[in-house]
């Protein structure tokens, strides 16, 4: 049986070739699907157990609970495991340096070592503090790079004694931007005590969390609970980048394995089909009918294990820089980003059975296939049965119509069932063409609605501590300064702030903005832009990070004091650090602070270049430069959707490929007739592209709806950017034109090859082999 099986494999080396190729590509699109589901929780997952983070950081008020009662709370019931009290205290440190992670307010927890039963922090260089002026960096991305003069960096605060980096590690829980020693925080006159809680049961939803953390801190006095961040806004904040490519890659995928299954079907099917004389010698000599099903089903079985190898070493090396771009600028903690061992043993395991079943109903025809009919059907040339498609060809023949051309329309129902299978790989092919083009014209509208239709200068004030000359001219100036430039619009004067949100770990960013409204106002989609004192707008990503929506309320802090703001406004897109709001509520929040940013925005045909070289000329402390969009999630998004349309189209188009193949092999007595009473080599190619154009028309017409439709889903879908509806509505009637051609290109690629091949043949071989 096996040596009939490779012998199949051999002589049929051309469906040995798409079988593999087809697979290839349907593992590769399932193992990229596949990894970025994993990656999108599984590390996190995976990290925060290792660590054993804490399912609530909980800060309390130290002048209205002890650190005994807070330590009691560690035997409440439900508590699993408890740390602390630990002494906490909030410092801003000026940007003065060129370390990121130790400028701005900064949460500092006193803690003796960095191990315990909550919260294990992972020390990731140097060491841990052990002596007072010492302090330990929080990395919030492991992976990072180590920067230059990081460790033994000296830190300066006002009011704080000077303090030298001496280890950098990382934790899960997020529950300190970096840690002293107890004794050192005690000093530093804290005004508030950390208690890091794991409960016992489930606790995977808000709603547990909570009753954790009620049960724990009950009986404590009314106020003392300040802040409680709970796990599960991490592990949002950890996949909601990868989270947002997640529809786009799984209808990719999902496309990927129903065209490799209808491939491979239909490989199968044409081989039992043009194999019957195969099949009857086969059951003639001994072979018993389960033993033939078997030949077939190992014939696919061995291009398939390799196609399968293949797209999981392919989809593993795919995946780096796909994942890379999905988890840019997320702080990933000590979660190491990659594809899971699983997920290449559920492609290795997986695909090839899937092939094994997408062969099986077609080679099971070989097993209800008598010996001396299927050895009269090869011996007949293997044409069609009588009856089916000849209504058809009648009808057809009597237009008028080129003959080679009816014969082509009548020949898809001479196998309704193959042609079935065709059709729908066309679909399939058709529906990622509409796809991508929709994707394409989205994405291209939210790169120009990003760039803006004016040009943009960014201004920035020098900053001594950078070595950088100070402006001449004050804040207020250096606005008046820009305005007056020939080409100036309208002039924004801004400051990003580092802010705590209570209630949350992640670290935020503020823009506050003065003067006129900036270019970022014009892509509000939801709610409207800041305009009074205590009002944010914020990206979907940070929204989405942190459970918000527009309409609610936070608290911002900085420096001891705490502002209430409402989220007033959505904008499109935007980094998930990043807030923006009004001078008033920076007047309230941080009084004196002033501009060293500014946004220009230049009349119509003004030069920018020409605007930045005036700007450096009239004070050599400013430092302007041209805005320049960032197009980096526009192009990975065209760029993935294009190589995996290809991947199908190419699939789609060996289909079309095989079943002309086929069709050739099984009508070549036919076609030696048709030449013998005068039809031409030309003819002969138009009737067998005829028949899988006809094909491409109609599979064009019906993939377009379900392309549109997997436009709307992924649109609808990604949780980093809200597209206004005018970004959805890309369709016109050349793109709708376009993706309807595209079933026909898929088809006659397919197609032309095998029929120019049946073509050349010469009616003496074709007769002399009958």
């Amino acid at each position: 049986m096996w040596r009939v099986a490779r012998a199949a494999v051999r002589r049929r080396r051309l469906q040995t070739v798409i079988t593999g190729l087809v697979v290839l590509c349907g593992t590769t699109t399932i193992m990229i699907t596949l990894g970025l589901l994993d990656a999108a929780t599984s590390p996190f997952d995976r990290a925060f157990a290792g660590q054993r983070g804490a399912h609530v950081v909980a800060s309390f008020d130290a002048a209205k609970v002890s650190k005994e009662a807070l330590a009691a709370t560690a035997g409440r019931p439900g508590v699993e495991a408890a740390a602390g009290p630990f002494d906490q205290v909030v410092a801003d440190f000026p940007r003065t340096t060129d370390i990121p992670e130790a400028e701005g307010p900064l949460k500092l927890v006193g803690r003796a070592d960095p191990g315990g039963p909550v919260d294990r922090v992972h020390p990731l260089h140097g060491r841990w503090a052990t002596a007072p002026g010492e302090i330990v960096l929080n990395l919030r991305d492991a992976d990072g790079l180590l920067r230059p003069g990081m460790l033994g960096a000296r830190l300066r605060a006002p009011g704080l004694p000077p303090l030298t980096v001496v280890g950098v590690a990382s934790g899960m829980s997020q529950s300190a931007d970096a840690w002293v020693t107890p004794a050192q925080a005690a000093a530093l006159r804290p005004t508030g005590v950390q208690m890091l809680y794991r409960f016992t049961g489930d606790a995977s939803t808000e709603q547990a969390v909570r009753a954790g953390l009620d049960a724990a801190t009950a009986g404590l006095p009314g106020g003392a609970l300040t802040v409680a961040q709970s796990h599960l806004s991490l592990r949002r904040a950890f996949s909601s980048a990868a989270s947002a490519y997640l529809p786009l890659m799984t209808l990719f995928g999902v496309l990927g394995l129903l065209v490799a299954v209808l491939m491979v079907a239909n490989v199968v099917s044409g081989a039992v089909l043009s194999g019957s004389r195969h099949i009857g010698v086969l059951k003639a000599i001994g072979f018993t009918p389960n033993q033939v099903v078997a030949v077939y089903l190992a014939m696919v079985s061995l291009p398939g294990a390799a196609g399968c190898v293949a797209g999981t070493l392919l989809g593993n090396a795919l995946a780096g820089p796909v994942l890379d771009t999905a988890f840019q600028g997320v702080e990933r903690g000590s979660a190491g980003i990659g594809i899971s061992p699983w997920v290449s043993a559920v492609c290795l395991a997986g695909m090839p059975l899937v092939v094994v079943l997408a062969a099986l109903v077609p080679a099971l025809r070989a097993h209800r296939l008598p010996a001396a009919r299927a050895i009269s059907a090869g011996s007949a040339g293997s044409a069609p049965l009588r009856g089916r498609g000849l209504r058809v060809q009648r009808l057809l023949g009597g237009t008028r119509l080129p003959r080679a051309v009816s014969l082509g329309l009548g020949q898809p129902f001479a196998r309704p069932g193959r042609t079935a299978m065709t059709m729908a790989a066309i679909v399939l092919g058709v529906v990622t063409v509409t796809l991508t083009t929709g994707l394409t014209s989205t994405m291209v509208a939210f790169a120009e609605a990003d760039a803006g239709a004016v040009p943009r200068v960014g201004v920035r004030a020098g900053q001594p501590a950078f070595q950088q000359v100070a402006p001449e001219l004050d804040d207020e100036r250096i606005e008046a300064l820009l305005r007056s430039l020939p080409g100036a619009s309208r002039v924004t004067a801004k400051v990003f702030v580092d802010v705590h949100l209570t209630g949350h770990a992640q670290r935020s960013a503020v823009n506050f903005q003065r003067g006129d409204p900036p270019a970022m106002a014009a892509q509000i989609v939801e709610g409207r832009w800041p305009a009074a004192p205590g009002e944010v707008a914020a990206p979907p990503a940070f929204l989405a990070q942190r459970g918000l929506a527009v309409g609610d309320r936070i608290t911002l802090e900085f420096d001891g004091r705490r502002v209430p703001a409402a989220v007033v406004g959505q904008i499109m897109s935007g980094d998930p650090r990043f807030l923006w709001s009004t001078w008033e509520t920076l007047t309230a929040l941080a009084p004196g602070t002033g501009a060293d940013h500014y946004e220009v925005l230049l009349t119509p045909g003004a030069d920018a270049d020409a605007y930045a070289a005036a700007v450096r000329a009239a004070d050599p402390g400013l430092h302007p430069s041209v805005a320049r969009p960032d197009t980096r999630a526009t192009a990975t998004v065209v760029a993935v959707a294009s190589v995996f349309t290809t991947l199908l189209i190419v699939v789609a188009s060996l289909g079309v490929f095989n079943t002309v193949l086929l069709n050739a092999r099984e009508r070549r007595r036919d076609l030696g007739m048709l030449k013998s009473i005068g039809m031409t080599p030309r003819q002969v190619t138009i009737m067998m592209v005829t028949s899988m154009a006809a094909l491409g028309v109609a599979g064009g017409l019906l993939g377009i709806p379900g392309g549109i439709a997997a436009h709307r889903l992924i649109v609808d879908n990604v949780g980093t950017v809200v597209f206004p509806e005018a970004m959805k509505n890309v369709w016109d009637v050349p793109q709708l034109a376009g993706a309807a051609l595209s079933g026909v290109v898929i088809a006659v690629l397919g197609a032309l090859l095998p029929a120019r091949s049946a073509a050349r043949q010469t009616i003496a071989t074709v007769l002399h082999n009958e």
